[in-house]
């Protein structure tokens, strides 16, 4: 039996809302658009791969 080491590619990021500055976790790879959940403004949207980021970047976990 042949054992794969798969890396995890894939990360979490926290991101600042360019409206309100409310820091909140979101997948690199998120399939579905996701919103602040303070002010309701676009953090993140869909492309079939990573998501097109649309906040700062604050920090990333492995």
């Amino acid at each position: 039996m042949v054992e794969l080491n798969r890396e995890n590619r894939s990360r979490f990021m926290k991101v600042k809302c360019p409206d309100c500055e409310n820091e909140q976790v979101v997948f690199e790879k998120a399939t579905t658009a996701v919103d602040c959940i303070v002010c309701g403004h676009l953090l993140t949207e869909p492309t079939g791969g990573k998501a097109m980021i649309k906040a700062e970047i604050v920090s990333t976990f492995e």
